[in-house]
């Protein structure tokens, strides 16, 4: 009695491709969520600049320092609906489809990662066309532009596979959203909004050991031309340890969750 010889799984990364085109075109489709992950960052600075930035800056400059905490928060914004993709995969069904294919079951999981990256890029440059509309005034040339571009890449690409795990750990879209949803707070506990020496004591700890200061930091940086002392070094090393760490738990939820190894 003959048997069929199981096919092999496809080559490079193909089954990634996939699985990126079609998340994308998710993100097409599911359109309310990008315009939200945009509007909503854009209404915020919009609200910092123009309600709070006279008390806060009166010589009108407040623009400058509020643009990367809204970059930041339109990112943590964007990759949070990362979460509730990859949920609606692990309860809706297409994960015990994959099961039976020839693909790398981690597939689904770097194609949901990389399609939020290029969503909240697309996003992000949206919001630094608002924010120079309205009187941002960046003091840099290419390569800074280029290095904090880079850095919120990064930043993107570590926040979206941690959101990506914490939909594998959920047990619903609902779930996911409400469990990364603290996540989205930490620009405001931050130096994105307010310098860090106007926070009191026991606040201003908290804002300074967090990822997303360092990163801000950075970001300001780079753009307005100004020393950050050791803020990039801590920025690149908060990202990769977010990136390791979400990936491996990513990695050991889906071989769980799946039934691969």
């Amino acid at each position: 009695m003959s048997t069929i010889a199981p096919r092999p799984r496809l080559g490079g990364f193909t089954a990634e491709a996939i699985f990126v085109r079609r998340s994308l075109r998710h993100s097409v489709r599911d359109a309310e969520s990008l315009i939200m992950s945009v509007a909503l960052p854009v209404v915020l600075m919009l609200m910092f600049t123009y309600v709070f930035g006279g008390a806060i800056d009166p010589s009108g400059g407040y623009v400058n320092y509020v643009v990367p905490g809204t970059i930041l928060t339109c990112a943590g914004f964007g990759a949070a609906t990362t979460a509730t993709f990859v949920a609606n995969d692990m309860t809706g069904g297409i994960i015990d489809r994959i099961r039976t294919m020839p693909l790398r079951s981690g597939a689904v999981l770097t194609g949901h990662v990389v399609a939020s990256l290029v969503r909240n890029l697309v996003a992000t440059g949206v919001v630094i066309l608002v924010a120079l509309a309205i009187g941002f005034r960046p003091q840099t040339g290419l390569t800074g532009w280029i290095g904090a571009i880079a850095m919120i890449g990064l930043w993107i690409f570590a926040i979206t596979y941690l959101f990506a795990a914490i939909g594998l750990a959920s047990g619903s879209a609902e779930a996911a959203s409400g469990y990364g949803f603290i996540l989205l707070f930490l620009p405001y506990i931050s130096s994105g909004f307010v310098p860090l020496d106007t926070m009191p004591g026991w606040l201003r700890v908290i804002a300074e050991v967090q990822p997303v200061t360092p990163i801000i930091e950075t970001i300001r940086g780079l753009l307005m031309g100004t020393d950050s002392g050791s803020a990039p070094l801590q920025a690149v090393v908060w990202c990769a340890g977010i990136v390791i760490v979400a990936a491996a738990w990513g990695a050991w939820l889906f071989r769980h969750k799946a039934g691969r190894r």
